[in-house]
């Protein structure tokens, strides 16, 4: 943790925050908690920088945010309030719908503006401090590593490999980053708080909800007194599950996984000791190159499907028969397979045709995963067709406030590439706010992209995105 000791106050930095709901007003639509367009304006006297955080799913590309939101929104905050549109982060929490969750894009465009127009008339002197939490206990790595070299993802869209075949999981990245602003009187004005958690089905009657980071936020906020805004800013999450994303004896629900995050945010947020700090922007947009490798990969996948299809022939068994055989066989005395004659002859057989059948359920769930993978490799050559154009520009925005550095990316970042960015960075709190002004889809690093995992199915990119982006990235936060 970092710790900055009060200074002159007169060269305070300023800061306002202000929020507006941007929930659906449907009649007939459930919901489970409200969701908020969440601002916090930073000025230093020469520059101002704005932090838009969204319970949306993404900033354009998918959900409910069309692609002409975020350069509306820019040209109205630059236009109205002299705010430069490069040094605004617009960030989703990337809150998984059941259907449509925001308000019509007409509302929600004046909302999101009304709330930073409320939050720049509202500058007040502040002191900022940052520190670091830790929450390793709702999360998992969702890329199963195989003994084969192969990776798999833990998905509702396809079931999961066989025990046997699992190595490991993927790495973890569970630091919580937590900035702390404070008024001059030691109220503090706002917690924004960064963490890796995917959002995914929050609510098994499929009501909207702000999911666990709406009730982390809540939690923060009622700890800190009612003045006092939580503005969470998704990591890199793009290969990270709730740990009861698959658990089928455990309810599903988001209130415990939520006060887990927000008190070990809170234990954070207390022990930071705040003073003054500097504002310094850095923003550039990059051009990734999209992948071209769609047909080959989906003629592949067409190949090993016809011969998982041929691998079905000749199947004796059905589920009825399989059953009491299965059982049997798995109940019987040890040695009972060893008795002599038409006996073992008869088991034998048994047990050929137990394995076929085994082998049978493998291959549909081989097959499940192909269907699922050619599906989003059609998909996603359609966007890059549609796109014409063999690059996609990415905005990459640095902001540093104090010791922090906030590094966005306008795509699902994978926790390898995060760690490699925080690792070459020359602070200690270097925090990638992923899912922020645009949406590319999947970054998934380059070593990964012939090991069958979905998030490298989902990518639009070509490997070679990573090294372009690492690099910018850390550039970025050298010159900060």
């Amino acid at each position: 943790m970092s710790n900055t000791e009060p200074k002159n106050n007169s060269n305070a930095l300023r800061a306002g925050v202000a929020n507006s709901e941007i929930t659906i007003a449907e009649t007939g639509v459930a919901v489970r908690d409200p969701l908020y367009a969440k601002a916090l304006v930073l000025d230093d006297g020469n520059i101002k920088a704005v932090i838009i955080a969204m319970d949306a799913l993404a900033i354009g590309g998918i959900g409910d945010i069309s692609d002409e939101f975020l350069p509306q929104l820019l040209r109205r905050i630059e236009s109205e309030l002299g705010i430069e549109s490069d040094r605004v982060l617009v960030s989703a929490t990337h809150t998984h719908p059941p259907g449509r969750i925001l308000c019509a894009e007409d509302v929600l465009l004046e909302r999101t503006f009304d709330a930073v127009r409320r939050a720049n008339a509202s500058l007040v002197p502040v002191t900022i401090g940052v520190g670091k939490g830790r929450e390793d206990r709702i999360s998992i790595n969702r890329i199963l590593r195989l003994k084969n070299g192969r990776h798999w993802t833990t998905r509702h869209g396809y079931p999961s490999p066989a025990d046997h075949e699992i190595e490991s999981l993927g790495p973890l990245d569970p630091e919580i980053g937590v900035l702390r602003i404070d008024r001059l009187d030691g109220r503090t004005l706002a917690v924004v708080y960064n963490f890796a958690c995917h959002l995914l089905f929050g609510d098994l009657q499929n009501r909207v909800t702000a999911n666990l980071v709406g009730v982390a936020s809540r939690f923060l906020e009622a700890s800190f007194g009612e003045n006092t805004t939580a503005i969470f800013l998704q990591g890199a999450a793009g290969d990270i599950n709730d740990n009861v994303y698959k658990d089928f004896y455990r309810l599903r629900e988001v209130e415990t996984l939520g006060l887990q995050l927000g008190w070990s945010t809170l234990l954070a947020a207390r022990a930071i000791k705040t003073g003054n700090a500097t504002l310094h922007t850095i923003s550039e947009t990059i051009e990734l190159p999209r992948r071209a490798d769609g047909h080959e990969r989906i003629a592949a996948l067409r190949h090993e499907q016809q011969a998982l299809l041929k691998s079905l022939r000749g199947l004796t068994l059905d589920f009825k028969t399989f059953m009491p055989l299965y059982l049997k066989q798995a109940l019987a005395t040890p040695g009972f397979e060893q008795q002599p004659g038409e006996a073992a002859t008869m088991e034998a057989f048994v047990q050929e045709k137990l394995e076929k059948y085994l082998n049978s359920v493998i291959a549909m769930e081989r097959l499940a995963k192909i269907e699922d993978d050619i599906a989003t490799f059609e998909r996603h050559l359609a966007i890059n067709a549609e796109a014409n154009s063999p690059t996609a520009p990415a905005q990459v925005l640095g902001i540093k406030i104090g010791e922090c550095v906030f590094i966005s990316a306008p795509i699902e970042i994978l926790t390898e590439v995060s760690l490699n960015i925080k690792r070459a960075s020359p602070y200690e709190h270097t925090f990638i706010a992923a899912f922020a002004n645009g949406y590319l889809h999947y970054g998934a690093p380059a070593e990964y992209y012939d090991k069958g995992s979905y998030e490298v199915t989902e990518c639009l990119l070509a490997p070679q995105w990573q090294r372009i982006y690492e690099d910018k990235a850390s550039e970025i936060i050298r010159r900060l």
